[in-house]
């Protein structure tokens, strides 16, 4: 069956893309706010973030400089506090100091309750750590809960949109960084690069060894596998990102690659294994032997 469109509706809350966005999407009851950390007293006395939901606080790591998020729930409380109440404690928590912009969820019929929150925190703190976007601050594994199984269908289908809408509002956190998106079953295009593993092969100067790497291609750009072996020296042609990144890298003592990591270009990708200068389109090869350049201009022929 055809992937069908989706219909979102973005409401710049302050006339700015940078600031407060409010999202909606046809055909369902949730509701979704980014809401920078600055612009937090913005939002009060918004009656659908005083409900219980839940919310995501994201971050930059001052010791890594990867990605970090928060992943928390918030239930409307005797004095009638909910969410952004929720919001304000984090902000004036100096544990909390390292985020910089929260992504909230709730519904437009104030229809969550403990049971639901829960159940839905569990769900998505789970599938933030399969992703490994993100690195997951939660100190534990929330609770699931006892839901029937309806609730459970009618939850399923409310995390279906709530990852729609996140990606919409620029954070992928429940997608693998080697996720390729697959042609729909009555589509007849051929598959894409994206879903060919490439090889990077080549000789080391120093020790002799070689140097066995594997990447794909994806939306975001282009991923050095785990398990790919990665040159340990630095040569005086390395781009000065590019060092910096296998500075950071997570890499064994045997120079083995521990966690898919991210480039947004072939050639970035070459220089984070071998450690020097490359060129992407030459250097990543199909099994045949065929290059990324020989395989994008087979491609474009074809169009």
């Amino acid at each position: 069956m055809a992937t069908r469109g989706k219909s979102i509706n973005l409401f710049l809350m302050d006339g700015d893309p940078s600031e407060r966005i409010k999202c909606t999407l046809a055909n369902w009851t949730g509701v979704a706010y980014k809401i920078p950390r600055t612009e937090l007293d913005k939002c009060k006395g918004r009656d659908d973030l005083s409900q219980s939901g839940v919310y995501f606080l994201f971050g930059i790591s001052d010791q890594t400089g990867g990605a970090v998020v928060y992943i928390g729930q918030a239930g409307v409380r005797k004095n009638g506090e909910g969410i952004l109440y929720r919001l304000q404690e984090h902000k004036r928590n100096p544990d909390k100091d390292y985020w910089t912009e929260a992504v909230v969820f709730t519904t437009s019929n104030n229809s969550f309750g403990p049971t639901e929150i829960s159940y839905l925190e569990n769900r998505f703190t789970n599938m933030a750590v399969a992703a490994k976007r993100y690195l997951v601050k939660n100190g534990n594994d929330p609770t699931l809960g006892n839901i029937t199984e309806e609730k459970e269908s009618e939850l399923e289908e409310f995390i279906d949109y709530a990852k729609i809408v996140m990606g919409t509002l620029g954070h992928k956190i429940f997608e693998s960084l080697t996720e390729v998106k697959k042609p729909s079953e009555t589509s007849d295009v051929t598959p894409a690069a994206g879903e060919i593993v490439l090889h990077l092969k080549r000789k080391r100067r120093k020790s002799g060894q070689t140097l066995e790497a594997d990447c794909k291609q994806t939306a975001d750009g282009f991923v050095v596998l785990k398990g790919s072996h990665i040159e340990p020296n630095d040569y005086d042609s390395i781009p000065p990102g590019i060092k910096e990144a296998r500075q950071k890298a997570n890499v064994d003592e045997n120079g083995v690659l521990q966690e898919d990591t991210l480039f947004k270009s072939p050639s970035y990708a070459a220089s984070f294994v071998i450690g020097g200068s490359a060129n992407g389109l030459t250097e990543w090869k199909t099994a045949e032997g065929i290059t990324l350049k020989e395989l994008e201009a087979s491609e474009a022929s074809e169009q």
